[in-house]
């Protein structure tokens, strides 16, 4: 037997069918129980929006919505989503520009725009839970998100318009 070999029986022999819902369509798949559900969305699914950055949970690039709470796709197993609704960048913007990626368009809330998609959707998870939060609490909301280039003052503009226009 040649590494390949073995390498789909062991797959075949730990896989399990991950079912769930991705940006509000029924998936199942077969996947490793070592997959993370970056690498579904990624490689398997072709999301691309959702960013590999430091693999760590510290930078938030990765984030999206499981069941309408913000989570870092690189910590989170594959088998943790079964029976789940995860809701990617793309889910956001499947009937146009979501009213938050229109703030962030706006308010020059990018720059690079690696880090965008995590942001949006952490701000979508704030104003779902909060539609007027304080500064403090666009703070703490976007505290597990790193922005390299803009310095946050963008971002924050766009939040701020987001709670303006009452995006819920």
């Amino acid at each position: 037997m040649d590494s390949n070999e073995e390498k789909n029986i062991e797959t075949a022999e730990t896989a399990f069918t991950l079912e769930c819902s991705v940006n509000g369509h029924s998936i199942s798949t077969e996947v490793p129980p070592t997959r993370r559900l970056l690498n579904v969305l990624r490689e398997d699914l072709e999301l691309t929006g959702t960013k590999r950055a430091c693999e760590l949970g510290r930078c938030g690039a990765c984030m999206v919505l499981i069941d309408g709470q913000p989570v870092n796709a690189c910590l989170t197993m594959a088998y943790q989503c079964s029976g789940a609704e995860i809701t990617t960048i793309e889910g956001l913007s499947e009937a146009g520009l979501h009213p938050v990626q229109q703030a962030f368009l706006e308010e020059g809330g990018f720059q690079c725009g690696y880090c965008t998609p995590g942001m949006v959707i952490s701000v979508v998870a704030l104003l779902a839970e909060n539609p007027k939060p304080t500064q403090e609490d666009v703070e703490e909301a976007l505290s597990g998100n790193l922005c390299r280039c803009t310095g946050y003052g963008g971002i924050m503009r766009a939040v701020n318009k987001a709670i303006e226009r009452g995006v819920s």
